[in-house]
């Protein structure tokens, strides 16, 4: 077996310069995230959520991004999740898009916020059927007995609702508002290009760059 001491690349795919790259971060991220999407690469709506409990624990799990506009990104999950939980205790979060097989990292901080109901009720109402009634038949973050317990819910809630679940109270979206982006792009010796955009009191970007 390999020591994973001795695992190395070369990053040689890209390059990431200030002056090529867009002064906004968001229309930045469209452009990585429209080539991660036409690389065809696995799930390249999948981020890495990073939240921080009271007691100072940060945790981190994937979850996929459903939208992003000038006011943010944009996830769904359980209100009463552990995630959940640490936002409303501690509203800041931090998120990280990992494009393995462009070389690629996008690192994005800032406060999170609800979206609307009326966001998510129309983002529920597009889920396909069965994961509606997995909203209801999950709770989320904690100790179950066994499988057994999701799949009774399951049939439960399908049995109430028939196809017309509606979007229970402790399910909806997210809304990570940015104050600072980084991107970063590997490069050959371990010189990778790094880029940082932080949000300026009169609402414009900075853009520098950081050692790797």
């Amino acid at each position: 077996m390999t020591s994973i001491a001795d695992l190395r690349k070369s990053y040689e795919r890209a390059e990431l310069d200030e002056n090529a790259s867009d002064a906004n971060p968001l229309k930045q991220f469209e452009l990585w995230l429209g080539e991660a999407i036409a690389a065809e690469i696995p799930e390249p709506n999948a981020m890495t959520l990073a939240t921080v409990a009271g007691n100072l624990r940060p945790s981190t799990r994937v979850v996929l991004i459903k939208g992003f506009d000038a006011r943010g990104i944009v996830w769904y999950t359980n209100y009463d999740s552990r995630k959940g939980r640490e936002l409303a205790g501690n509203p800041f979060a931090a998120l990280q898009f990992h494009w393995v097989e462009l070389e690629r990292v996008v690192r994005i901080e800032g406060r999170v916020e609800k979206v609307s109901e009326a966001e998510s009720d129309a983002y529920f109402h597009s889920r396909p059927l069965d994961s509606r009634v997995g909203a209801w038949a999950s709770p989320q973050s904690e100790v179950i007995s066994g499988r057994t317990v999701l799949v009774a819910n399951a049939a439960k809630y399908a049995a109430q609702f028939l196809l017309q679940p509606p979007r229970p109270p402790h399910w909806g979206g997210y809304r990570l508002v940015p104050d600072e982006w980084q991107f970063w792009q590997g490069r050959k010796s371990r010189l990778h290009d790094r880029l940082r955009y932080s949000l300026q009191a009169d609402g414009q970007w900075l853009r520098e760059r950081l050692a790797p």
